[in-house]
Order: C-alpha cells, then sequence, then structure tokens
C-alpha cells in the first residue's frame, strides 16, 4: 500500500518514521539541477524514472522511501512500481516538489 504525504506534513510523517528515510527523486537530471529539496533528516537519492528497474539493488526494501518528482504522477508510478517489488514503506509526496515550493520552501525555484 501506498501512503501519499502532502509537503506540509513531510517533516510529521519523517519524526514518524522509526528507520533511515530516503527520499528518493525520479526527476531527470537538468530537473534536479533547476529544482531540489535540501536534504534535512532523511537521504536524497536520484535516480530517474526510467533507470528505476535497472537499479532496484541500490535501495532497501524494508527501509521507508518517499517518491518525489515535478508534479506527482511519475513519483506515484514508481511507488506502484516499487511496492509491487517487495518494497514495504513507500510513499509518494503528492504534488512533487512544486507543492513543496509552495508549501514548504519558496527558496525553490519554480518550473
Amino acid at each position: 500500500m501506498i501512503t501519499h504525504i502532502q509537503p506540509a506534513h513531510f517533516q510529521a510523517w519523517l519524526a514518524a518514521q522509526e528507520d533511515s528515510v530516503t527520499v528518493l527523486d525520479v526527476r531527470e537530471a537538468w530537473e534536479l539541477g533547476t529544482a531540489s529539496v535540501k536534504a534535512d533528516g532523511f537521504t536524497l537519492k536520484h535516480i530517474p524514472m526510467n533507470d528505476v528497474p535497472a537499479r532496484l539493488a541500490e535501495l532497501n526494501h524494508d527501509a521507508p522511501i518517499a517518491c518525489l518528482c515535478h508534479h506527482g504522477a511519475r513519483s506515484g508510478r514508481v511507488a506502484d512500481f516499487l511496492a509491487q517489488n517487495g518494497f514495504t514503506n513507500v510513499s509518494n509526496i503528492t504534488g512533487g516538489i512544486a507543492a513543496w515550493a509552495q508549501s514548504v520552501d519558496p527558496s525553490i525555484p519554480q518550473y
């Protein structure tokens, strides 16, 4: 089952996790270079959506993973894919980095 996290509620979700959290940014490299969240209390891992299947071994099946993209659609698909492949604690950051910039960190550029 996928949990959907509003960016404004991310810190509370993060604090509730017992294991180290990975935010999996599934955007393309140019997008990451344009706008990114600051890794504060979590690990930020960049794997573009199309590369995720080939790079599953880089992710911990049991640790919490919150997927992030531009608006939430790609990260939602990746979150579903991870859940279907045995990952047990997967979330999608609803609204992506655009919503994060609007509700959490307005210094993040909009694109």
